[in-house]
């Protein structure tokens, strides 16, 4: 069984499993949102796997919840969710990234070489913007019914809740700079995305389009999975084992 550490790594709250003994390779994690670190180890935890699995919480989330605790969040978001909460968890997700992995390294016994990532949802787009940065050599990434593409996000969300989402110039500018099909050329890295055949269109069209793009990429479309891999109360779902095994092996073949 993994050895398992909480703490925070350049002031990001994380969940380490890992091997008891001996040094490993690292994999690091963005969850969905909602959710958290914790929430991502239990349904992800890639037990089988010979590496350090860290999970980090994303900013406004888990141990880093506003103060207002849901209630803050979706007022944020309600009020702009491309510019208060896509823009700045993204952007501050994928800044601090490289200063985590470097403290991590000091603290954790992690081998030397190349890391893996995954991000499921807006955590996907955390994952891709690393990815295309490549402050941190990476091995490969993988992805989780992630954000592929704002817009058809947005309008899945006026059809979900009955709102209209007013477009202006400066969300218009975050959605291009996080549009990973018009930036397919940027990807270096092996990606394997793992989508959920009952997800919405939002999410899946454009991971069909991101494939498309790209030469070195996997998609496998997991039955019964729709966008959640774990549920409201933090459990796993039935289908979250199946995407375990999938990252698993995926990262047993580049690590």
């Amino acid at each position: 069984m993994d050895k398992r550490i909480e703490g925070t790594a350049a002031g990001v709250p994380f969940v380490a499993l890992g091997p008891a003994e001996g040094a490993a390779p690292l994999v690091v994690t963005w969850h969905l949102m909602p959710g958290s670190a914790e929430q991502m180890a239990s349904a992800l935890p890639m037990g089988e796997l010979h590496a350090w699995k860290v999970h980090f919480d994303l900013p406004m989330f888990g141990k880093r919840q506003l103060e207002g605790g849901f209630a803050e969040f979706f007022r944020l978001a309600s009020e702009d969710n491309v510019l208060n909460v896509v823009e700045p968890v993204t952007e501050q997700a994928a800044a601090e990234f490289p200063a985590a992995v470097e403290e991590l390294r000091k603290r954790l016994s992690i081998s030397d070489g190349p890391v893996g990532v995954v991000g499921g949802s807006a955590g996907g787009a955390v994952a891709y913007e690393v990815l295309t940065r490549a402050e941190v050599d990476i091995a490969a990434g993988a992805l989780v019914n992630p954000v592929t593409q704002l817009p058809p996000v947005v309008a899945a969300n006026e059809r979900r809740f009955e709102v209209t989402y007013t477009w202006t110039e400066a969300s218009r500018a975050v959605a291009d700079r996080y549009d990973f099909v018009r930036r397919a050329g940027e990807f270096k890295h092996d990606l394997l995305l793992v989508i959920g055949e009952d997800d919405d269109i939002s999410i899946t069209e454009p991971a069909a389009a991101l494939h498309s793009a790209l030469t070195d990429a996997e998609l496998v479309l997991v039955p019964g999975l729709a966008h959640e891999v774990y549920d409201e109360a933090g459990a796993p779902t039935a289908s979250a084992g199946a995407v375990d095994k999938l990252l698993t092996e995926w990262f047993q073949r580049h690590l």
